[in-house]
């Protein structure tokens, strides 16, 4: 395998030395193969919401396997979810399953395109929205952690219909419609950016996007890959009051298994095959194991009070850092919105990418390095978000913040 892994940032390479390889999970810890136990802030990257070996998704997910794992064919457990999902975010009117967030977000812009026969799309600097063509230009996650060349192996006839602009700055993307009118398909965005670290939208930022594609013909489209039933049941749409004609999921409805969704108003998503000419399939689309996983994930998700219980213990973790940080006496700050969190190495505010991209990476790898040997094992790049679970304990967030605190007075 390309350096090992199967996908970049596992490989270490932006903090140095050999990742550890995981063998189990449970609760809020993982396991390596060498018997070292770590309380984990990766939870595969958010999807696991949860926690790892969630008793109510194992069991489902077993009995569901006795029956079939994939069929190829509909199933009554495609429906349920995708029912749940709507009722849970009521801008997606229809919606259809694929098996990945790259797969969402492909699809999305294809059906924008097709939907106002238009070809440019604009993105933002730092945004990541999965790893098609066209999506790689100025990109964060792993591109920005491995500071790799834009869009290698991508056309240039491609990726010109690609625009960018700067995140938090409206005005950027004001000039990009004044010099392609009538030519811009859709504006997609994170609307709490978390692939170039956790960066939340400045008030006005969301609703001036939606005004400006209203303006001008073209489609909102939330990517809600990493923020979908993780920023509150209602997602980033009923966090910040914004409603975008498409939404991409993925993570979280999956329940810990490979998933993607598409969805939005019921006028442009019936443009989509069968229905309508726009073609997307897929053969493990809806497959049964991801579809019950998912429904057993947002049956707890919708309990009372489940919100309130993350975001209390995601302000606990950033209280003890900020502390920490003040101890030390450290140029650092911590940014969060809901359950995801950075630490960036930095004095600076972080509001773009650029912004972010100023903070001191060799910093960041060895405090990372720190909190690993003390049994922590955060994301392994100063441009991910850290997520915290219902199953961190307080127990835990205390662990993690004495470690942090150690980690900084070793470094300083």
């Amino acid at each position: 395998m390309p350096g090992g892994v199967d996908s970049p940032v596992r490989a270490f390479k932006a903090v140095g030395g050999i990742p550890p390889f995981i063998v189990r999970g449970q609760g809020s810890r993982v396991y390596d193969a060498d018997g070292n136990e770590y309380i984990d802030y990766v939870g595969s990257w958010g999807a696991l919401i949860l926690g790892h070996s969630h008793p109510q998704i194992v069991e489902a997910v077993k009995n569901a396997a006795e029956r079939g794992t994939s069929f190829g064919a509909p199933t009554e457990l495609e429906t349920t979810l995708a029912k749940m999902i709507c009722s849970a975010i009521p801008s997606i009117e229809m919606l259809r399953f694929v098996n990945s967030g790259t797969e969402a977000t492909m699809t999305a812009l294809r059906l924008a395109r097709a939907f106002t026969n238009r070809d440019k799309i604009v993105k933002f600097t730092g945004g990541y929205h999965g790893h098609a063509d066209g999506l790689l230009v100025k990109a964060g996650s792993g591109m920005a952690t491995l500071s790799l060349p834009n869009s290698p192996g991508v056309p240039a006839t491609y990726a010109q219909n690609t625009l960018v602009a700067s995140y938090n700055d409206i005005s950027t993307v004001e000039r990009l419609f004044k010099r392609h009118a009538g030519e811009i398909a859709a504006v997609i965005i994170e609307p709490v950016a978390a692939n170039m670290g956790v960066v939340p939208p400045r008030t006005g930022f969301l609703d001036g996007l939606r005004q400006l594609t209203s303006e001008h013909g073209a489609l909102l489209i939330f990517d809600e890959v990493i923020t979908g039933f993780r920023v509150a049941y209602g997602s980033s749409q009923d966090l910040y009051h914004i409603t975008p004609d498409l939404t991409c999921l993925g993570k979280i409805v999956g329940g810990g298994l490979p998933v993607g969704a598409y969805g939005g108003r019921r006028e442009i998503m019936e443009m989509v095959a069968p229905t309508g000419p726009v073609y997307q399939a897929g053969t493990l689309s809806g497959n049964p194991l991801a579809m019950t996983a998912g429904i057993e994930t947002l049956k707890v998700l919708g309990q009372p009070g489940v919100y309130e219980r993350l975001n209390r213990q995601a302000s606990s973790l950033e209280r003890g850092i900020n502390e920490a940080v003040a101890s030390a006496n450290l140029r650092a700050r911590v940014t969060r919105v809901s359950s995801l969190l950075t630490v960036f190495f930095t004095g600076n505010p972080v509001f773009d990418y650029e912004s972010a991209a100023g903070s001191d990476k060799g910093l960041f790898a060895a405090f990372f390095q720190q909190v690993l040997s003390r049994g922590i094992y955060w994301p392994p790049s100063q441009f991910e978000a850290a997520f915290i679970s219902l199953a961190h304990s307080d127990e835990d967030i205390q662990r993690t913040v004495e470690a942090v605190g150690d980690a900084f007075q070793y470094l300083f």
